[in-house]
């Protein structure tokens, strides 16, 4: 059983790379949920809904997220009457916040859902949300704390980083799925896609005891740097950690992570800082996702390196 951690559209790349070499039996993601936030009086679940979607192959091709050939009547309709438009939510991706706005407000609890979205769209691994309770990624900017998407989407990551914190993360508890599969004999490596450290994978490692039990389980756990010649492949990455003081680059994701990574992958526009990551293994390959090819590719690098580091 191979365990993925993940958010965004890198770490969805990364997840479907996965799900095309393994089995769904052998396979479970565990996606980021500290982006969620209420809009427009709906639950919304972006990363786990751009995994859910790109693993069922109906994501947007051009954006990473939302639904292909999604229309944007609701929205238009919504701009004219003086409504918020800033998130972009289309007619098609809408039934899906409307239908986990209801069921969560009937009581069910959002692992639940999503496993159900899942099945409904043909998803065969086992999609899971990092915790049935929320928890809210707030960052701190030059400007003071704004949620993760008001900063984001509304204010276009402009605003100086300064800090994150993790509202409701000392309630939260890894969802039931997710508290099995810390402990499984039967896991063989965990991997942490490509994903922003600070705001996709960060608050999977801060709920309850989770980095302990994952640096506790015997398999290797192996991260993939979203970071190549100094920059984010998307997002707002480099940005946050030069603000933060810390390298912009492999080094300073494996610095991030620590003595919780067994290996790192990175990509060969960063070979030459190889030798400058101290701790976990080194293995140099492309990273940047560009075809579903290209996905697989990265995949079968990470799965070789886990199975050679679990080996030595």
């Amino acid at each position: 059983m191979i365990v993925a951690l993940a958010g965004g559209v890198g770490g969805a790349k990364l997840a479907l790379g996965l799900a095309r070499v393994l089995s769904p039996e052998d396979y479970a993601i565990i996606v980021n949920t500290a982006d969620d936030f209420v809009h427009l009086g709906l639950a919304i679940s972006p990363d786990l809904d751009t995994v859910t979607y790109t693993l069922a192959g109906i994501a947007n091709p051009a954006t990473g997220w939302g639904i292909a050939g999604d229309t944007f009547g609701f929205l238009e309709a919504l701009g004219r009457l003086g409504g918020e438009t800033w998130f972009r939510l289309g007619d098609r991706d809408l039934a899906t916040h409307v239908e986990r706005t209801r069921r969560l407000a009937a009581g069910e609890p959002l692992s639940t859902i999503a496993a159900d979205f899942a099945r409904r769209l043909d998803v065969g691994p086992a999609v899971i949300p990092m915790s049935d309770q929320p928890v809210r990624t707030i960052v701190e900017t030059d400007e003071g704390g704004l949620d993760f998407q008001d900063y984001l989407v509304r204010r276009r990551a402009q605003p100086v980083v300064r800090g994150f914190r993790y509202a409701g993360i000392e309630r939260a508890r890894p969802a039931p799925a997710f508290d099995r599969l810390l402990d499984a004999p039967g896991v063989t490596a965990f991997v942490i896609c490509p994903s922003n450290p600070f705001v996709s994978i960060d608050p999977i490692l801060g709920i309850a005891d989770v980095r302990a039990r994952i640096r506790r389980h015997p398999a290797p756990v192996i991260a993939v740097s979203p970071l190549v010649g100094g920059a984010a492949v998307k997002g707002p990455l480099a940005a946050m950690m030069r603000s933060l003081g810390r390298p912009a680059d492999a080094t300073g994701i494996a610095l991030h992570y620590g003595s919780l990574i067994d290996g790192i992958v990175v990509d060969h526009a960063d070979d030459a800082l190889a030798h400058a990551i101290e701790g976990p293994a080194v293995r140099v390959a492309p990273t940047v996702m560009r075809s579903l090819d290209d996905r697989i590719a990265l995949a079968r690098t990470v799965l070789t390196f886990a199975a050679a580091l679990a080996g030595s």
